[in-house]
């Protein structure tokens, strides 16, 4: 891929769940060997078809709190009763060493991460098309109770108040040209002169 600048680029997409949020950047990861995930820890359960180390480090709520004390997260955020944390030594090594990493954090996280790495990172937010469209995807998913699902559209209905926050927003209504979209942020953003 095109790149101008020489230093790490963090780049921080955050979604609904259910937007497609980490298909899209699953895809980017598989198809941009200059970019790295960065693998978020949680202290939620883990999902069919998940593998530990590689969609999350799953711990226990003692080990994450003890994380806490110990400043070893970049953010975290208890988020539906859970902890997901961001593990700041990985990330900060890998910017060193001028290599891009890709976080897919919620809202609470993307806007601590602001804060602190402004002119390092580039902030996308990914969108369903409408809330219907959302709360279907949800149901499809099976991995939640319907009253699950109102929570989450609720959560969804807030995070929308983060928008002017981001550097872009992306609907989600096509996958392949959503993925085209957030190909070209990438590539936009390697060409900023830091």
């Amino acid at each position: 891929m095109i790149r101008m600048n020489k230093k790490g680029r963090l780049f921080v997409v955050s979604a609904p769940s259910g937007a497609g949020k980490t298909t899209l950047c699953e895809k980017l990861v598989r198809t941009d060997t200059d970019i790295m995930r960065s693998v978020s820890m949680t202290t939620r359960l883990i999902r069919p078809g998940e593998k530990n180390g590689r969609d999350y480090f799953f711990i226990s709520a003692e080990e994450f709190k003890k994380k806490i004390k110990n400043d070893e997260f970049l953010e975290y955020a208890k988020v539906f009763g859970n902890y997901y944390g961001t593990p700041r030594e990985y990330v900060e090594e890998s910017l060193n060493k001028n290599k891009d990493v890709l976080l897919a954090i919620d809202v609470q996280g993307a806007m601590k991460i602001r804060k602190k790495m402004r002119k390092r990172c580039t902030l996308v937010f990914i969108l369903a098309p409408d809330i219907q469209e959302l709360k279907r995807r949800l149901l499809k998913r099976q991995t939640e109770s319907k009253t699950q699902i109102m929570m989450r559209l609720e959560v969804a209905r807030h995070e929308l108040s983060y928008l002017k926050y981001y550097d872009y927003k992306i609907i989600n209504d096509n996958i392949k040209t959503a993925f085209k979209k957030l190909q070209a942020i990438v590539v936009a953003a390697r060409c900023e002169i830091n």
